[in-house]
């Protein structure tokens, strides 16, 4: 459907109530709509027009509007549509009806914009805290205006416990973290076992948020925010980088060059590759298949090596600006980067064989962690949690950026909705990445890296982009601001939506199978927690170097010091 086809019924069906409709781009809308509508609108858009889930969204807009703001995004995938529905509430009462009863996929969403802003979401099913601790003090929220980026509060009790769920009767508590040695991030998991299986599980994380959003409204600048953006997650920095600068350009009418297009293209989809590469060894690693582990290690290194010499680091490439990218493909390079590709290929290709038809490992990964087209429905699973089960999802080809709109490429399914159909689809997805790169060396167009920008960027307006991370979609939202940075900066990693799924997933399931459960998704606890650790007792700020931290863990051990 055209986004006119999409807009009739709800204009039929809500008349008045939609106050108005601005139209982003040809594929993106944001529609204005009374607060007391806006519970029923996105009912409307979730279960009657079958839109995906994306994102919540609360800001404090007292300083532009004199009122505070929240909105729900979702995306019509086969539409190529995304939707902000947004409402405005009074700055003396920032309440509105929460939509989570509804549509499940929003309950994490608004719990959020409960803690850091203090929009009330009405009657929510489960009215937690999410982000902050139990002991934080009360009407203290950190993305409301009034609060500075280093505030710390006083009136913290840092001895109240998380009031976690009483265990089902017949139950027993097993908890899984907060720092485990099978996780690399600190987040807790608190299981019901009953015997062997897994009858319940409650999650509190964000352990490590580093209140990234906040600094990009109050101390970062547009192009400070890109670095800052690479660092949300270990993995998919590339995304993450492109994803904001996307949403600036978007919002501000810039025009990226082609050739600059093309190699954001390049770099997400190396990403991509060491991504792919790296999560396959650590399933095999955790199934007990080590040969797998160093073997795929051993395929990734030349990929990390290429990304290196591209951008000067295996990791962090640095790559976006907004308007364009730092960083060129030259001859050389593209000759070496065809070379990895082929190399890549031929080895890649007998594991994978070899993996897809090895009996032993798809008995112990087939019917475990199930996330069934209901599941992933109701709480907008993404990404290759979504293909495992059939559904036909890819944001690179659904809302297509960058240059992936001038490449071929197939969106991988399975028909197996576990732990199984997971690595089938990884596997092969990265085939597709080589021939995305392939495609993009041969049509890498010559021309500017960055388009000019001569005037500051407008003010107020609203920017979304959504970027295929190797996990799923990873969604920015923003409206631009004074001072050079924007006014409010919403980032929704694809963890942060699947680990949501996670109780459903290891529902009835034995407690050895949690594990790999969680690992399926490849989750990523600092992307989902977007804070700096500060002592609540002192105030003070400190970073211990390694010696220190060495030393320490020496005198636990009554070994000798550093001389």
């Amino acid at each position: 459907m055209k986004p006119s086809e999409i807009l009739t019924p709800i204009k039929q069906r809500y008349g008045t109530a939609i106050q108005r409709i601005d139209r982003l781009d040809d594929r993106r809308l944001v529609l204005h709509v009374d607060a007391g509508a806006l519970k029923s609108i996105c009912r409307f858009l979730f279960r009657d027009l079958d839109a995906r889930y994306i994102a919540g969204i609360g800001a404090d807009d007292r300083p532009y509007s004199g009122r505070f703001m929240v909105a729900h995004n979702f995306a019509f995938d086969r539409d190529g549509l995304l939707a902000s529905v947004l409402a405005m509430l009074p700055a003396d009462a920032p309440e509105v009806d929460s939509i989570a009863g509804e549509v499940p996929a929003a309950s994490w969403s608004e719990r959020e914009f409960h803690d850091l802003v203090g929009i009330v979401p009405r009657n929510h099913p489960n009215p937690k805290r999410l982000v902050l601790p139990d002991g934080w003090p009360d009407r203290v929220h950190p993305l409301r205006k009034e609060r500075p980026w280093n505030d710390r509060p006083d009136g913290y009790d840092e001895d109240r416990p998380f009031a976690f769920d009483p265990a089902p009767p017949g139950c027993v508590v097993v908890p899984l973290g907060p720092f485990h040695p099978t996780l690399d991030e600190p987040a807790h998991f608190r299981l019901y076992v009953d015997g062997e299986i897994v009858r319940g599980c409650e999650y509190r994380g964000f352990m490590v948020h580093r209140g990234i959003e906040k600094l990009a409204e109050s101390v970062l600048t547009y192009n400070d925010i890109p670095m800052a953006a690479e660092r949300i997650c270990g993995i998919c920095g590339c995304v993450h980088n492109v994803a904001y600068a996307q949403a600036v350009e978007q919002a501000a009418s810039i025009p990226v060059p082609p050739r600059a297009e093309y190699i954001r293209t390049i770099m997400l989809e190396i990403e991509r590759l060491h991504s792919h590469l790296l999560w396959v060894g650590l399933a095999g690693h955790i199934l007990g298949y080590d040969t797998l582990f160093m073997h795929c290690f051993r395929i990734r290194e030349p990929v990390m090596w290429i990304a290196e010499k591209i951008s000067g680091n295996r990791k962090t490439y640095a790559l976006c600006l907004i308007g364009g990218v730092r960083w060129d493909i030259t001859p050389e390079l593209h000759d070496e980067l065809d070379q990895v590709l082929n190399r890549l290929e031929a080895q890649w290709r007998p594991l994978v064989s070899a993996l897809l038809e090895d009996r032993n490992l798809r008995r112990r990964a087939a019917g475990i962690g199930v996330a069934d087209r209901a599941l992933i429905k109701e709480q907008g699973l993404i990404g290759p949690v979504a293909r495992a089960a059939g559904i036909d999802i890819d944001c690179r080809r659904d809302h297509p950026y960058a240059a992936y709109d001038r490449v071929d490429f197939d969106v991988i399914l399975a028909q197996d909705p576990d732990v199984w159909g997971r690595i089938s689809v990884r596997a092969r997805e990265v085939f597709e990445s080589i021939r995305i790169i392939r495609q993009c060396l041969v049509k890498l167009p010559a021309g500017l890296l960055q388009a000019p920008i001569a005037d500051e960027l407008p003010i107020g307006r609203i920017g979304m982009s959504s970027v295929e991370a190797p996990r799923g979609e990873s969604h920015h939202w923003l409206i631009t601001g004074e001072n050079h940075r924007p006014r409010r900066w919403r980032v929704r990693a694809p963890t942060y939506q699947n680990l949501q799924g996670i109780p459903a997933m290891i529902r009835d399931q034995r407690l050895a199978d949690m594990t790999i459960t969680l690992g399926s998704i490849d989750p990523c606890f600092s992307c989902t927690d977007r804070l700096e650790t500060v002592d609540v007792r002192t105030g003070a700020v400190r970073v211990c170097p390694p010696e220190e931290l060495r030393d320490r863990l020496r005198q636990r051990w009554n070994e000798p010091t550093t001389p």
